[in-house]
């Protein structure tokens, strides 16, 4: 994962600030996009994910703010993502509102679950499905879901073949009170389906209705 710019505190705690520069223009921003920010970094998350503040891209959007994941166990990790918050003031027609939320998910994969022709559906599936077992409004979303697998030769032969599944997915989350969605649910959900593919059991105890991705075999450096 890329440096961040703060830290959790522990691994459910809040977010420490970011550098002075990104709290300067945090501070010019507009009342609704600081409110959806705080929101984020407020959020308390189950442990095994460790989730930071990363500079967000400046051309999607007048206001932008992203966040770093890991699903880490021990000193695996077991899949990594990006979520980003975008807002124009303005609004934007291809979103139908002010809000964006843009995401990049990845993990690796047993190389026979790989070649499950519905995987991607699947997949999409869980994304769709952690806003829907939150009880989410959410509109416009799209994406894509990717499988890879490399294959190692000469030099590299002994290294095991790897197989990647890959979410790239962009949602409009519905604007709630004073005109802000509820962000931190919505991080709530990526998280949700974050944990899901890296092959974590549900966060409740007892639920048989989620079906997880097999973890996998060897651990990956960060």
């Amino acid at each position: 994962m890329a440096a961040a710019q703060g830290r959790l505190s522990d691994g459910a705690g809040g977010m420490d600030d970011a550098e002075e520069g990104d709290r300067d223009a945090m501070e010019a921003a507009p009342l609704p996009f600081r409110a959806a920010v705080e929101a984020l970094r407020a959020a308390r998350l189950r442990p095994e994910i460790d989730i930071e503040p990363t500079r967000a891209p400046q051309r999607l959007a007048p206001y932008a703010f992203a966040l770093e994941a890991s699903v880490l166990d021990g000193d695996e990790d077991l899949a990594d993502g990006r979520l980003i918050l975008l807002h124009d003031p303005a609004g934007h027609e291809a979103w139908e509102g002010s809000f964006r939320l843009v995401t990049l998910i990845r993990a690796e994969l047993e190389p026979e679950m790989a070649t499950d022709p519905l995987l991607p559906e699947v997949c999409w599936a869980w994304l769709t499905g952690a806003f829907q077992s939150r009880g989410l409004a959410y509109g416009e979303p799209s994406g894509t879901v990717t499988r890879a697998s490399s294959h190692y030769f000469g030099g590299l032969a002994t290294r095991p073949a790897a197989s990647q599944i890959e979410i790239r997915a962009s949602w409009s989350p519905r604007d709630g009170l004073g005109g802000v969605p509820d962000t931190a649910s919505h991080l709530a959900a990526w998280c949700d389906l974050l944990s899901q593919i890296a092959g974590l059991p549900p966060a409740v105890p007892g639920d048989a209705s989620v079906v997880t991705l097999p973890q996998r075999r060897g651990p990956q450096s960060r």
